[in-house]
């Protein structure tokens, strides 16, 4: 059985109002502007430490970092020219030269240390 992919707008349908509700969220609670530029993804970054540092746990945050690795899929996606990729639940940036990134993903590994969505950002637009 295969999968067939969606491309957007059908794909980029949930990460968009994830990263927006992100967005929304943080200048509300937090006073945290992001602007979808590649700099805000270090406050992000930043954001994602202190959420550590805190200890909470993962099933507490997980929506949020979903919500911040949805915005950094969006940084991406409008430096780019980029595209949301989904399947089986899952959702990807593929950038013009073909390479899949999982921003979502990378969210979760800055939770646990082992990520940045600024390097992940960095890599994808080639800056």
């Amino acid at each position: 059985m295969t999968t067939q992919q969606e491309t957007r707008p059908q794909a980029a349908a949930k990460p968009v109002r994830w990263a927006a509700d992100a967005v929304a969220t943080l200048r509300e609670g937090a006073r945290l502007r992001l602007d979808y530029s590649a700099q805000s993804l270090w406050r992000v970054d930043r954001l994602i430490d202190g959420i550590r540092a805190e200890q909470a746990p993962y099933a507490a945050v997980e929506t949020v970092l979903r919500g911040l690795g949805a915005y950094a899929g969006e940084v991406i996606v409008r430096q780019t020219g980029a595209e949301w990729w989904s399947a089986g639940g899952d959702h990807w940036v593929r950038t013009p030269d073909g390479r899949l990134w999982d921003p979502i993903d990378e969210a979760r590994r800055c939770f646990t240390g082992d990520g940045s969505l600024r390097l992940l950002c960095r890599q994808a637009t080639g800056g």
